[in-house]
């Protein structure tokens, strides 16, 4: 399955999730310009996933619809390539890893195979959009979206404070 989702040039607002023919399957709401949390809706409209870092927390946490924590994105130190780590409490452990200049991601499950790639596809003066291709998975595209914007929230805190 292939998607499109963006985050907002001001951090705040709607945009929708679309499917490889352009037709919406979903939004994320994020729900502020001073905060990074964000909520993704299905097509319905109905609340699917919820992500934001805990206070005083360089962890991503994902939820799905009842505020249960599904999932745990960390930043992992490494050179010459950017790597993170997602853990989805008891559905495996996913490495998201791209070359240091790169916009490609590859996310390999706990045996190293490839389970969904990205890529950013905005440019440098325009709000962070992405193209998401899964295989088979047992984490769903939508929450790989979560994880994504979480991902790009945290690359935004560090460029902020210097950093990346």
């Amino acid at each position: 399955m292939e998607l499109f989702f963006r985050d907002n040039f001001f951090s705040s607002g709607e945009t929708e999730i679309m499917d490889a023919s352009g037709q919406p399957i979903g939004k994320v709401d994020l729900r502020s310009a001073f905060g990074s949390s964000m909520e993704i809706y299905g097509a319905a409209g109905e609340s699917l996933y919820e992500g934001r870092f805990p206070a005083f927390s360089s962890k991503w946490r994902v939820m799905d619809a009842g505020g249960e924590e599904i999932g745990q994105l960390r930043w992992r130190t490494a050179f010459f390539t950017k790597r993170f780590e997602y853990d989805s409490h008891g559905r495996g452990v996913y490495q998201l890893t791209s070359p240091a200049m790169s916009k490609e991601y590859e996310i390999a499950d706990e045996d190293g195979r490839i389970v969904a790639r990205f890529e950013r596809v905005s440019g440098w003066m325009s709000a962070g959009a992405f193209r998401l291709e899964c295989g088979e998975c047992r984490i769903p595209p939508l929450e790989w979206a979560a994880v994504i914007l979480g991902m790009n929230a945290m690359q935004k805190q560090a460029s902020a404070a210097g950093g990346v």
